[in-house]
């Protein structure tokens, strides 16, 4: 019983954030610097793999920032893939 609660829990916290994909590294720790600087709360962590098989970095995000983060990037000119929901 008691690790079905942890799995539940991890996938609450899980289904809380999404990420915005990158076309390079380079572009990533741009967007978390440039999120970050807005007040967004951020993590670089590895591109989930049933995302995209490539190596890379993700910027995680919280899924209540999506619309916020993905309009402070635009206006800073910050390129980016898209964004996904974990």
């Amino acid at each position: 019983m008691m690790h079905w609660r942890r799995e539940a829990t991890t996938e609450t916290i899980m289904g809380n954030y999404g990420v915005i994909l990158t076309f390079s590294t380079g572009h990533s720790i741009r967007a978390e610097k440039v999120l970050t600087g807005a007040g967004i709360e951020t993590k670089m962590i590895p591109v989930p793999r049933h995302l995209s098989s490539d190596c890379g970095v993700a910027v995680r995000i919280r899924r209540d920032d999506r619309e916020s983060a993905l309009k402070t990037l635009e206006e800073n000119g910050v390129p980016f893939d898209r964004y996904e929901p974990l």
